[in-house]
């Protein structure tokens, strides 16, 4: 007998919001994830890349013949023998996919040298130590170019950025030259920051097997969709005859964001041997083969009255790309929102260096960015007497300062408020040096978080089965932030089903469409696709409850029911309604799937067009950001300039927060990330040859447990009405303003203001 009228149970704890351990887990603890360089295949080679050491010029020769002579050494691929690569495709909104073009370089098909590290011949062999012993003994020859390699020689042929879709590269309103000399109070200052690598627990590696014109890439990328048309053009095979996969990615922070040489090359390797070919870039492949951050050169002024309201800002920039490839940063974005002054004046410049590509590298621009505006603030705030904190509050502004527009989300008083109280900023005395413990200098400082929200499109399906289980299926890539976590979370709230009941399939190119993982953007964009796709299955559901002539759902419309305790139940009638096991049981159905989205066709056109029509429509109507407040403690010994960071407190407001235990994760790893941006990390490039001569972590040194405080998290949790769920992105904001408040306490704590990272203690003796 069916039973259509059902007891209704205690409310069942919501599962957003709570702090849910990650469901990748147990794998990763346990040694069963497998990651791409764990894929086993028989007769698997090996592959190594042989790099360039000049930075400009044209090969003239390549002695391979003691490399064929290593025993394994199956084959030397050059320029001379390399199958043909279709070149890289133009960048085009339109196509989104072009954008992780990560150079203009076709690799092995030109005898043209770009860079030094540039791959120039790929060894590979039946093992590894064949393929890097063989790679070792290639011999090449060339004719050096003059070549641009040194930033600060070539400052001076910066050229303004122009403003485009994808970043304004100016600014102005009112004359802020004019505010400037005419301010009672000012700062006219320069601040620099070095170029940075990434240094992801796993380094970029690759597994390619062909099977006649069909590619499976197993590969460490954020970009999976993309990365795989990106292969289809390059190889000219259709896109349905390419398979990406990336179940786990073990660190990205958008160095695995574009497809960089060793990705392509692995591919073109396989294919010229017939052989499943691995290849796994050492700490100093990535460093010259995959891009980092760029170096700035900053400057920085503000003009106030004696009040302490902004009556000038101007923000200029030097940034540099590759001359085949990389581009603009948003060093100034944060200067356009931040600050009420009268006058404002942006400016990025860009100068093409023949160096790798820089790219994107956690809160790209914002990160080095905040650094500069954020310390000026400070800076400004001694020349008034004026609390830093008061000074940012005086100069809030209701709307975005430069062009009007509304805040789509802004709680950054707020932030300061609770901050503040918590971390005890009224015990601070104003005076630089005037705290002590014993030996060591004691200082404050704070500074402001900011990262804009964006969300891109992702197509998803969410499948309901008659027993109650839900499985979840989108093509995301899962880097270590929960995000397959959180996704289960969404769809066990929105279907009413315990969260446990929920399996999310990830990380695969033969699942619906998912987004690329960078700008903070993954789970808003996943969750607005999951959103339409549980609608529509609970709109399935509740078609099928309506054919039934003795269910108490007939006649309701989807907007009067609600989905709770493993079914459908009316809201005029809470304890009148079905669990999906009747529903789908009494129709003789095994599953309902809800999908948003296309793959192909008219609709995959359809959902390209909504998404310019919405990026568009956001850009002219919204500032979209997280944002949020640094507390940073440091103690400096007063003999020998050492720094230690000895408490910190980030509050943030990044809308909702989908899972507490991950959030705060995230927030914390960035905060740790800026601390080593401050006090340790820096590429050094030779200004005579353009060789990177620090790489790897024996000589580039990132923040290691010992450099790491106490870090307190707090985020407001209050949603963002113009975003999916609420939530902005959590990813990269906290990495913003780190330095500047490390900076800012080092000044208070010494007297000494450090503007070039990294703040080494020779730069305080």
């Amino acid at each position: 007998m069916t039973t259509t009228t059902e007891k209704q149970s205690p409310p069942r704890e919501r599962a957003v919001g709570r702090g849910i351990d990650r469901v990748d887990g147990p794998e990763k603890t346990t040694g069963k994830a497998r990651f791409a360089a764990e894929f086993p295949y028989p007769d698997l080679a090996y592959a190594a890349l042989v790099h360039a050491t000049v930075a400009r010029g044209r090969i003239t020769g390549i002695d391979v013949k003691a490399a064929e002579a290593v025993t394994g050494v199956l084959s030397v691929i050059t320029h001379l023998n390399a199958p043909v690569l279709k070149p890289a495709p133009a960048q085009s909104m339109l196509d989104l996919s072009t954008m992780v073009s990560a150079t203009s370089v076709n690799y092995l098909n030109t005898d043209e040298v770009h860079w030094d590290g540039q791959p120039v011949a790929v060894v590979v062999a039946e093992s590894l130590e064949a393929a890097r012993r063989g790679a070792a003994l290639v011999e090449v020859t060339y004719q050096e170019f003059p070549a641009a390699v040194d930033f600060a020689a070539e400052q001076a042929n910066a050229k303004p950025q122009k403003n485009s879709m994808l970043g304004s590269g100016s600014g102005k309103k009112g004359d802020a030259e004019a505010a400037l000399a005419a301010a009672p109070v000012s700062v006219d200052l320069r601040f620099t920051t070095p170029p940075h690598n990434h240094n992801a627990i796993e380094p970029h590696a690759t597994t390619a097997v062909w099977d006649g014109d069909r590619l499976t890439v197993h590969e460490a990328s954020q970009a999976i969709a993309w990365t795989r048309k990106h292969l289809a053009v390059r190889f000219a095979i259709p896109e349905r005859n390419v398979r990406i996969t990336a179940p786990y990615v073990g660190g990205g922070f958008g160095g695995k964001g574009l497809v960089w040489p060793g990705t392509i090359l692995t591919a073109l390797a396989a294919r010229a041997t017939g052989r499943p070919v691995r290849m796994m870039l050492t700490r100093e492949g990535v460093y010259r083969t995959v891009g980092g951050r760029t170096p700035s050169a900053q400057r920085v002024a503000l003009g106030a009255d004696r009040d302490g309201r902004l009556t000038a800002l101007i923000h200029t920039s030097v940034t540099r790309s590759g001359k085949v490839g990389g581009g603009p940063e948003g060093v100034t974005n944060a200067a356009r929102h931040l600050y009420d002054a009268e006058n404002i004046l942006v400016q990025q410049n860009l100068v093409e260096m023949d160096l790798i590509p820089n790219t994107f590298m956690r809160a790209p621009g914002e990160a080095i960015g905040t650094f500069g505006l954020e310390a000026a603030v400070d800076e400004l705030a001694g020349e008034l007497g004026v609390d830093p904190i008061e000074l940012r509050m005086r100069n809030e502004p209701a709307r975005s300062p430069l062009d009007g527009k509304r805040f789509a989300h802004r709680m950054l008083r707020e932030a300061y408020a609770l901050g503040a109280e918590r971390f005890g900023w009224a015990e601070r005395t104003p005076e630089p040096g005037s705290m002590r413990d014993g030996r060591w200098l004691v200082g404050m400082g704070v500074a402001t978080a900011y990262h804009p929200s964006v969300q891109f499109t992702a197509n998803v399906t969410a499948r309901l089965s008659a027993d109650g289980t839900v499985v979840v299926r989108c093509g995301f890539q899962e880097m270590g932030m929960g995000g397959a976590t959180a996704q289960a979370q969404i769809a066990a709230d929105e279907l009413g089903v315990p969260y446990e009941a929920v399996r999310v399939e990830y990380g695969d190119t033969d699942l619906p469409t998912g987004p690329m993982a960078g700008g903070s953007a993954q789970t808003a964009s996943i969750a607005a696709g999951l959103l339409v796709a549980c609608e529509k299955l609970k709109g399935a559901v509740l078609g099928l409850a309506k054919r039934s002539g003795d269910s108490p759902l007939r006649g309701q419309r989807l907007s009067g029911v609600e989905a709770r305790d493993g079914g459908l139940y009316r809201l005029d009638r809470p304890d009148a309604g079905e669990s999906y096991e009747t529903i789908l049981s009494r129709a003789g159905r095994p599953y309902v799937e809800g999908v948003a989205g296309a793959e192909s066709g008219l609709g995959a056109v359809a959902g390209q067009v909504r998404f310019m029509a919405k990026f568009l429509s956001d850009q002219r109507r919204w500032v979209k950001a997280a944002c949020g407040a640094h507390f940073c403690e440091v103690r400096v010994d007063q003999d020998t300039g050492e720094v230690r960071v000895s408490r910190w407190l980030g509050v943030f407001d990044v809308g909702r927060v989908i899972n507490a235990k991950t959030a705060a994760s995230q927030l914390r790893g960035g905060i740790v990330m800026g601390i080593g941006m401050a006090l340790s990390e820096e590429t050094l490039v030779d200004p005579r040859n353009g060789r990177v001569m620090n790489p790897g972590l024996g000589d580039y040194h990132v923040a290691v447990h010992a450099d790491v405080p106490p870090i307190d998290i707090h985020y407001l949790d209050e949603p963002d009405p113009t975003m999916p769920l609420g939530l902005l992105g959590i990813g990269e904001v906290s990495i913003t303003g780190v330095a500047a408040a490390i900076a800012n306490a080092v000044h208070h704590a010494t007297g000494k203001r450090v503007r070039d990272l990294p703040i080494t203690l020779d730069k305080l003796l």
